[in-house]
């Protein structure tokens, strides 16, 4: 039994893989696609023998698998999407999006009493911190003002600098008072609040978090394991990091994790949906997350426009969305989709047009005695790999040499927060409000101000942003932005590159999970094992 699945896995590759491998030929991917393919022959091989054993299903607690750990549980700081997402279980929030990303009460409803005073006003759910102190507005006053401090060097305090003061006249209201107008104002307002008692006392949060989420800390006993506790009906869910998606699958297949979501090659995702169809179940979604190449605006070579053009021109998207992601995403043109209320759908995409690349590299003096050389970060997930190895083949076949380095994440994401890069590719997720402009582009948003990692200054850009934030008028806001994104198309401090489809899988018994459009993790608020 155990041979006829490993034939039959063997003669599946080349309808797969090997189509994959003929169309990224061209693209001078030969050598990827070679490991590519070992890879698949491997993984069917430790499939079959490993699925003939006996599952362990026993298990009471509910277990997500990962492909990076979180960083922090401490939401002042958190930047990092696997920390966010899991933030997000630990801690209310004062405010937070619907489906259309248009902000909502979270914990509490809010007024504009003038242009520059905003009052909120707690609700009554949320309101108890699981170590049983009730959550009052003198909590999110001091959560607030931590944010703002500058000695604590939180990331978010840039995109809170329009804040002048905050009150708490009573235990249900805040007063914030701003140094300007603001008509998102309210969608800044999405950090988790923490205690006031503990933050005064230095708690460590960032390891033994304190919110009045769904969930509560058990324990993080080591990097790629920690224990969550849902408080509705005292359900253990444990988060496990399996840095290699073949080994993660192979857990999942042997019911020693019960969910995972994202981070699979498409070759792994298209075996499961053939063969695993009675054991483990598959949710597709299209999703927002932005992925981009960006670059240090700093360095005499990325720092030039035409070299980045050049790199938009480079890069075969369309053929890397068909093969590698065996359709799972789709092209992108700016941070923003273009069906958001502050996107732009005018913006025109740079094609896929090698020989313009090659003659704009030409023209800036290099050739194959004085090659342009790259250098090129990314994370060490094999898929991530992939895909930077299939980058830097095209960028090769137009003349860019690319030096790539891989890391484990802690030291890649170290390594681009500090500006240690020319090149390098992330993803942003759970994008929903307009006020990311600014984190990201505006030029005092440096870090630890910010996320202007690749140290972009733009007198426009910023021009831009500022007005935006200063209008009254939504119309006036919207045009304001999406004359941003063309300024942004047009400079390429980022090149875009997709947006990523979110693939959530899970065993059969695993039932109430709802994936959502920016991949968060809320759906374990209402996952369930049901009973065989």
């Amino acid at each position: 039994m155990i041979l006829v699945t490993i034939m039959s896995a063997w003669l599946s590759i080349p309808t797969k893989i090997g189509d994959e491998y003929s169309a990224l030929q061209q693209h001078g991917a030969v050598h990827a696609m070679k490991r590519l393919l070992w890879m698949a022959v491997l993984l069917f091989l430790l499939v079959s023998c490993l699925t003939s054993c006996n599952n362990d299903t026993s298990h009471d607690s509910l277990r997500f698998g990962l492909a990076s750990a979180p960083i922090t549980l401490d939401p002042r700081f958190a930047t990092d999407a696997v920390s966010a997402r899991i933030n997000r279980l630990l801690y209310r929030r004062l405010v937070d999006f619907d489906s259309v990303s248009l902000p909502v009460p979270e914990l509490a409803s809010w007024e504009v009493v003038t242009a520059r005073h905003y009052r909120f006003t707690l609700g009554e759910a949320g309101r108890q911190f699981v170590n049983g102190q009730r959550l009052i507005a003198a909590d999110v006053k001091a959560t607030y003002d931590s944010i703002l401090d500058e000695k604590n060097a939180s990331p978010h305090r840039g995109a809170l600098a329009l804040i002048s003061r905050i009150d708490a006249p009573d235990d249900n209201t805040v007063d914030f008072y701003l140094t300007k107008e603001d008509m998102l104002f309210p969608g800044r307002l999405t950090i988790g609040i923490l205690p006031r008692q503990q933050i005064a006392a230095g708690h460590p949060f960032n390891r033994e978090p304190l919110g009045s989420g769904y969930f509560k800390f058990i324990d993080w006993p080591q990097a790629g394991q920690l224990r969550l506790l849902r408080i509705a009906d005292q359900q253990q869910v444990e988060f496990i990091h399996v840095k290699d998606p073949t080994v993660r699958v192979l857990k999942l297949l042997r019911g020693e994790i019960d969910m995972l979501q994202n981070n699979l090659p498409s070759e792994l995702v298209a075996y499961l949906s053939n063969q695993e169809k009675e054991q483990l179940q598959i949710i597709k979604s299209q999703g927002s997350n932005f992925t981009y190449l960006g670059f240090n605006m700093a360095d005499a070579v990325v720092g030039r426009a035409e070299v980045r053009e050049a790199i938009a021109h480079a890069i075969d998207r369309e053929a890397i969305i068909k093969y590698l992601w065996a359709g799972a995403a789709r092209t992108a043109e700016a941070l923003l989709p273009a069906q958001h209320w502050a996107g732009n759908s005018h913006l025109q995409p740079y094609e896929y047009n090698p020989d313009k690349a090659r003659q704009m590299i030409k023209a800036l003096g290099y050739d194959a005695r004085k090659p342009l050389v790259i250098s090129y970060k990314t994370s060490n997930d094999p898929f991530r790999i992939r895909l930077a190895t299939v980058i830097q083949s095209q960028l090769a076949d137009v003349g860019i040499k690319v030096e790539l380095s891989s890391y484990d994440w802690g030291t890649f994401y170290g390594d681009i927060k500090a500006g240690r890069f020319q090149m390098y590719s992330l993803s942003w997720v759970g994008i929903k409000s307009p006020d990311i402009f600014r984190y990201v582009f505006h030029s005092s948003a440096v870090p630890p101000s910010g996320a202007n990692r690749g140290r972009y200054n733009s007198a426009r850009a910023d021009e831009f942003i500022e007005e935006a934030e200063g209008s009254a008028s939504l119309i006036f806001q919207t045009w304001q932005y999406q004359m941003l994104q063309d300024h942004l198309h047009e400079e390429l401090p980022y090149v875009p590159l997709w947006y990523e489809d979110h693939i959530f899988i899970a065993r059969s018994d695993i039932n109430g999970y709802r994936v959502s459009v920016d991949g968060n993790y809320d759906g374990l608020i209402r996952a369930k094992r049901i009973a065989p």
